[in-house]
């Protein structure tokens, strides 16, 4: 039988484990993997390199999205460019990507904090069809869990990171094996509403006013403080003063 060929775009944790599945897994799966485009980010170790992955299992590497090959699949995890109607159409069956958060409510960057400020009491992980809009196009698989009490954004990244490497290894089966339903996210939208975020607008939620109340205070600083980034801050005068999580 003829194995089906996929092309993987991914970057962060998240993309490097679902590639190692796919290795893994690749004889079971009846799959070729005949691609991976990254931009392997040097905040994370070089254990997690996808492209060292890639380069220890034969797997071509490619620079840019206009070199990718024709295959059966692509599929993106956390993969930083919107693909273009002629990349997405060098997929035969169906282009896919992993959008860690639930849709149609958060579409876009930073939704961890979003949820939060927003005091969501669920989140979720989505795979859905791509198309030429920012995570927009049919839902094929999806799961939904509970955001625990006071909950900061560090804390539900790892909730939905493990939720979507289990969703990613739960579904790939079918999804290669064409047995799956598309549901549009414009059928949804009334009943869960719909939010399009970018990258900048995380400065605008890390700036705390006192006139605030304090729940709406500890919802922001819980949703922007991520170890690593510019913490949550307040202004006195034309100074920063930042808030930290004091662990214990």
């Amino acid at each position: 039988m003829k194995k089906k060929s996929l092309v993987f775009l991914g970057s962060k944790p998240i993309g490097y484990h679902c590639l190692h599945y796919l290795i893994q897994q690749k004889e079971r799966l009846g799959l070729e993997l005949a691609g991976l485009i990254t931009n392997d980010n040097t905040r994370f170790s070089n254990e997690l390199s996808l492209t060292r992955l890639a380069l220890e299992h034969g797997i071509p590497v490619y620079q840019s999205l206009d070199e990718l090959p024709e295959a059966d699949f692509f599929y993106s995890v956390q993969y930083h460019e919107i693909l273009k109607v002629h990349h997405i159409q060098k997929a035969k069956k169906v282009a896919l990507n992993l959008h860690m958060a639930p849709l149609p409510e958060y579409r876009g960057c930073n939704q961890f904090s979003f949820a939060i400020v927003d005091n969501k009491k669920e989140f979720g992980t989505t795979i859905h069809q791509m198309d030429a809009g920012i995570d927009h196009g049919d839902i094929v698989f999806e799961r939904r869990f509970d955001i625990p009490e006071n909950c900061w954004v560090d804390d539900l990244y790892e909730l939905t990171l493990n939720n979507s490497i289990d969703l990613f290894i739960e579904s790939i089966h079918d999804i290669l094996d064409g047995n799956y339903s598309l549901t549009p996210q414009k059928n949804l939208v009334h009943e869960r509403g719909t939010s399009l975020h970018f990258r900048k607008e995380i400065e605008v939620l890390k700036q705390i006013d006192f006139n605030w109340n304090s729940d709406l205070i500890s919802r922001h600083i819980r949703a922007t403080y991520m170890p690593g980034f510019e913490p949550p801050y307040a202004m006195i005068g034309k100074q920063k003063i930042y808030f930290k999580k004091e662990w214990q």
